[in-house]
């Protein structure tokens, strides 16, 4: 298996979109078919405030993640969060999401990005363990909070 990586457009949504499924149906997310293509259409429309790459082959892809962009004067400029990162589950433990997050984090960086978040569940040891080895780390009196509006 291999880490390729697509930037998905809009042609690719009927490939994406089993994916983005499993992934919701997997984590317990409760979004609907409409909620999900509303949200995903605009990134693959080209909107400027995220991207998505398919994992492996275009046609018939491994999984997929999701980067949207913001801006961190923190940090120094645009930063980004990984929204969502799924490989199906029969091709995991092979390094493919590891190779995605040593990557394409060099690939943004030279197009200026400065930092990348993502968040993770607290009981998902794999993920944090993964996480780690390709350099994210817990910051320092700081923990993600939300508010839905």
């Amino acid at each position: 298996m291999s880490a390729q990586l697509t930037l998905a457009k809009a042609e690719h949504a009927a490939v994406l979109m089993p994916l983005v499924t499993a992934f919701h149906t997997e984590e317990g997310l409760e979004t609907t078919e409409e909620s999900r293509a509303a949200a995903i259409s605009p990134l693959l429309e080209g909107s400027p405030l995220g991207v998505v790459y398919l994992v492996g082959p275009a046609k018939a892809p491994i999984g997929y993640i999701v980067i949207c962009f913001g801006w961190s004067i923190e940090f120094g400029g645009m930063d980004g969060f990984v929204d969502e990162l799924y490989i199906r589950p029969g091709v995991r433990k092979r390094g493919i999401a590891g190779e995605v997050l040593h990557s394409l984090p060099l690939a943004l960086a030279k197009g200026g990005l400065r930092a990348l978040h993502l968040e993770v569940s607290t009981e998902n040891d794999a993920a944090q363990r993964l996480y780690a080895r390709s350099g994210f780390r817990l910051r320092d009196k700081y923990q993600l909070m939300t508010r839905p509006l």
